[in-house]
Order: structure tokens, then C-alpha cells, then sequence
């Protein structure tokens, strides 16, 4: 199979979908790898290391999506939307539930699109997602910690506190793999932690873990009310696999907040939790709304291009593998986790929380 690797182009995405060991690996197992020139220079990979492991470099994006599998980190932006064709099989980050225009666009286009964060094993976890989930959860708190100083517009709290002045208050509402991540930085850098979930199973453990280092509260309006009122810094961490993100902080909540104090919503890639979120890029990455700092970068794991991209194709190349070795539909029927991951298919929505989020018709896959 052909197999496609083109150069990121949204702002400041410097992760790339395939480090040279996996090309390596997809050679060798008798595949055509075809890498955009320049795709992994921001990740600190050179053109030459694709090229001695087998690959092709190209030099134009129409020569990668020209191949029979698009590997991508992120969703296609409008500038590469003439280059989807039917058929062709893009595997990538999609995030559709609030992405109407490309929804559209993929099912015009008829192109069968697989999405990273959809695969979902049968304990419910989402492989793909995972390692990005862990690396943003981890992020969450230093560029919050970074936007609560004085000199970056915030009310000049030190999470950690100091000698006879208590520690800032963390407030990170889900549990799943970024709230864990978050919490494992907050309560690591002295924080005064609270988190919250829905599932009393995952607080639990949180609670053997920490012990009396944080608090655990159950998710619910009441809790998050008294709780945001007085945060420094609200990390949203909430995720309904596929689906768009629950709102869980209206507006009205944040006006009551403290000037100065900052919301990193990582859900905003599925709509955010916050009524106030929208989508931002590294090069703008705050605004205000009612003195509160919100932080909406999408693509956060990319500020770390190096690390991300390794710990990205460390869980997406087994996958990439079954569908070059396979072909979708012959990997798909062994692998149920793999058959959730279709979201577009022949101009018809595949998964049902992308089809419920938008109100299109959906029709389940089987191979």
C-alpha cells in the first residue's frame, strides 16, 4: 500500500505522523512510504533520516494525498480540502462532533475517514488518545501556572505557594487521562487540588493515590459552583468519546470568578466545557472574557513537538499497520477497537456521536 505523510500545516503544529523508525518498519513489511518534504523538521527529524530507512521525501502535499492511506496528526484544514478524493482512506485526529464545515467536506468528498480518538478498546479506553491526553494533561498546569503571573495578565498567585502564604487553588473538573495528568503536576508542584468526576471509581483511586494531598469531590452544578468561585486555575477535563464536550461552566459562572485567574479548557477540540471557550492557536493563545484568562489552544501536545510525535506513533503505528497489511475493511473485522475509529465512509457518517452532535444520518460500518 501507498502510504502518505504530509507536512502539518496548521499554526504551529510541529508534530509529524510517523517518526523514521516506524517508516523503517513500514518498508520492510513491503509498503511505498511517501514523506512531504520538510515534515518532520519540527519535530527534530531531518528529510535525510526518512530517506535512509527507505522512504520517499516529496515535495509537494497533492503527492502524499495522492497515496491509498493518509497519515496525518491533525484534521485537514480548508487549504488542503481539494486534495481529499474518494476513497482514500485518511487516518488522523479528527474531533468532528463540533466540525460541521469538515464533516461535510469529507462526506462530499466521500473519503473514509478514520479518527485517532474514536478507537476504543472494549474497557472503554481510547488508545490513540491516550498519550496526547497524558501530555496535555500535564501541560494544563504549566501554561496555566504560566498565565497566572502578574506580568502575563494573571493575579500573580504562585501555584506552589510560599512560606506562611497558602498555595494556589487548582480545580480540575474529569478524571479520565488528562484530569490524572493534571493532578499528578498540580499536587507535585504543592497545589491546593481539587478534582472532580462523575465516577466514583476513578475518585477513589485518586483518593488511595493522593491521599490528603488533594480533594476529591463528585461532579455535579452545586460542586462546581463553590469550587470556581474561588479558583486560580480551572483545568476542564472532560470527554464523551466522539461526542461534543458537556458545558459545564456557563458564562454567567465565569463573570463570578476571579479577575485574573485562568481556564485551560483542553476539551475545546470537542467544543470545550466552558460557555466562554473558543479554539485558539499557539501564536494567540488567551484572550479575556470578564478578566478571567481562557487558554484554548487545540493542539497543545504540539508545543512539545518531539516528545508528542514519538508517543504518538508509538500507539498509532500498530494500527497503521493492520490497515496497509490488511486493507480497512479486512482489519476491521479482527478488530472491533479499529471498526469504532471509522467516523466517514462512501458519504455516510459512520460513528453516532459525530451523527448525534450534528443531526446527521448515521449508519453503523460492518465490514
Amino acid at each position: 500500500m501507498r502510504i502518505g505523510v504530509p507536512t502539518e500545516i496548521k499554526t504551529h503544529e510541529y508534530r509529524v505522523a510517523l517518526t523514521p523508525a516506524g517508516a523503517r518498519t513500514l518498508v520492510e513489511e513491503g509498503h511505498r512510504v511517501l514523506v512531504q518534504a520538510g515534515a518532520g523538521l519540527g519535530s527534530g527529524i531531518a528529510d535525510g533520516e526518512y530517506g535512509r530507512v527507505g522512504a520517499e521525501v516529496v515535495g509537494t502535499a497533492a503527492e502524499v494525498f495522492a497515496a491509498d492511506l493518509v497519515v496525518k496528526v491533525k484534521e485537514p484544514l480548508p487549504g488542503e480540502y481539494d486534495l481529499l478524493r474518494p476513497g482514500q482512506i485518511l487516518f488522523t485526529y479528527l474531533h468532528l462532533a463540533p466540525a460541521r464545515e469538515l464533516t461535510e467536506k469529507l462526506l462530499e468528498r466521500e473519503v473514509t475517514a478514520v479518527a485517532y480518538e474514536t478507537i476504543e478498546l472494549a474497557d472503554g479506553s481510547l488508545p490513540l488518545l491516550q498519550p496526547m491526553s497524558e501530555i496535555a494533561g500535564r501541560m494544563a498546569v504549566q501554561v496555566g501556572a504560566h498565565y497566572l503571573q502578574k506580568e502575563n495578565g494573571g493575579r500573580g498567585v504562585l501555584l506552589a505557594g510560599a512560606p506562611g502564604v497558602k498555595p494556589g487553588k487548582v480545580l480540575v473538573v474529569g478524571a479520565g487521562t488528562v484530569g490524572r495528568n493534571a493532578v499528578r503536576i498540580a499536587a507535585g508542584m504543592g497545589a491546593d487540588v481539587r478534582v472532580m468526576d462523575v465516577s466514583p471509581a476513578r475518585l477513589a483511586w485518586l483518593d488511595d493515590h493522593y491521599g490528603n494531598r488533594i480533594s476529591t469531590l463528585m461532579s455535579n452544578s452545586q460542586n462546581i459552583e463553590d469550587e470556581i468561585l474561588d479558583a486560580d486555575l480551572f483545568i476542564g477535563a472532560v470527554l464523551v468519546a466522539g461526542a461534543r464536550a458537556p458545558r459545564l461552566v456557563g458564562r454567567e459562572l465565569v463573570a463570578r470568578m476571579n479577575p485574573g485567574s485562568v481556564i485551560v479548557d483542553v476539551a475545546v477540540d470537542q467544543g470545550g466545557c466552558v460557555e466562554t471557550i473558543r479554539p485558539t492557536t499557539h501564536d494567540d493563545p488567551v484572550y479575556e472574557v470578564d478578566g478571567v484568562i481562557h487558554y484554548g489552544v487545540a493542539n497543545m501536545p504540539g508545543a512539545v513537538s518531539r516528545t508528542s510525535t514519538f508517543a504518538l506513533t508509538n500507539s498509532t503505528l500498530p494500527y497503521v499497520q493492520k490497515i496497509a497489511g490488511q486493507g480497512l475493511a479486512g482489519a476491521c473485522r479482527k478488530d472491533e477497537a479499529l471498526r469504532k475509529g471509522v467516523n466517514t465512509l462512501g458519504g455516510v457518517v459512520r460513528s453516532k456521536p459525530v451523527a448525534d452532535s450534528l443531526g446527521l444520518a448515521f449508519q453503523e460500518y460492518w465490514p
